[in-house]
């Protein structure tokens, strides 16, 4: 059944009030009519069955009952914005990996300072990729920030910055020993990788230098490989959890 993020607001008692661009969708992209059902989430975990009806601003909704996910805390991943439309990529597929929230940053070696329309254009992805992974919660895309901004913020929890050469601990070992209770945020360099005063900054920022592997990954790869580690880290620690509760 076809997925649509809205909205809360859009909702009012068993009745969903339908945007323009939501009705061009429906009924002419999709060429659904009357009585034709979608699934629609408010990207903050609840979720109904619409029935389209014969006003197209307004659908009848019923709640769809929702398991609750695991009890895991946010994954974070602040990324040095890649040359082009790489950024696009990253926001689409760290949405279908799971990922809590991506801000991009301005690094030393950033190519490029982004237009600020392209953060609307990023949230676009971000809930198409949404609807088509069919996950229930939004990830939050903020505005891109210097990296020296970004390293003021007090934030709490696991902090990684992921470094090309040396010799820091792997990611996968660094997600293993971490509570999944935790916040975690990653940051991940632009082309060329950081600049050491960057590195130096982030340490003193308390983060820690952490690897993904002995070869040098692309801008746009490293945040998914960085994403997919700690998930996949997580994900071990639950089971044995759950097979305890078996």
């Amino acid at each position: 059944m076809q997925r649509l993020v809205i909205e809360p607001n859009q909702v009012v008692a068993n009745q969903l009030r339908l945007s323009s661009t939501q009705q061009h969708y429906l009924y002419r992209v999709l060429r659904l009519g009357t009585g034709q059902q979608v699934v629609v989430l408010d990207g903050l975990g609840k979720q109904w069955i619409a029935t389209l009806t014969a006003g197209s601003d307004v659908a009848a909704i019923a709640a769809i009952a929702v398991s609750p996910p695991p009890a895991q805390a946010p994954i974070t991943l602040a990324i040095a914005l890649p040359k082009g439309n790489g950024f696009d990529d990253v926001v689409r597929q760290a949405t279908e990996l799971g990922v809590s929230a991506l801000q991009p940053l301005i690094s030393d070696r950033t190519l490029h300072q982004p237009n600020p329309k392209k953060l609307e254009r990023w949230q676009r992805i971000a809930l198409e990729a949404t609807e088509q992974s069919e996950r229930l919660l939004l990830p939050q895309i903020w505005p891109p920030l210097p990296l020296r901004d970004y390293l003021a913020q007090a934030t709490e929890g696991r902090r990684w910055i992921c470094v090309a050469r040396g010799d820091a601990p792997h990611l996968l070992a660094l997600a293993l020993t971490s509570d999944p209770l935790i916040p975690v945020a990653i940051a991940i360099g632009p082309e060329g990788g950081w600049t050491a005063a960057e590195v130096e900054g982030a340490i003193a920022a308390g983060f820690q230098p952490a690897s993904l592997g002995p070869y040098i990954l692309r801008a746009i790869t490293a945040p998914l490989a960085a994403l997919t580690l700690v998930a996949s880290a997580r994900a071990l620690k639950e089971a044995p959890e759950k097979s305890k509760a078996v």
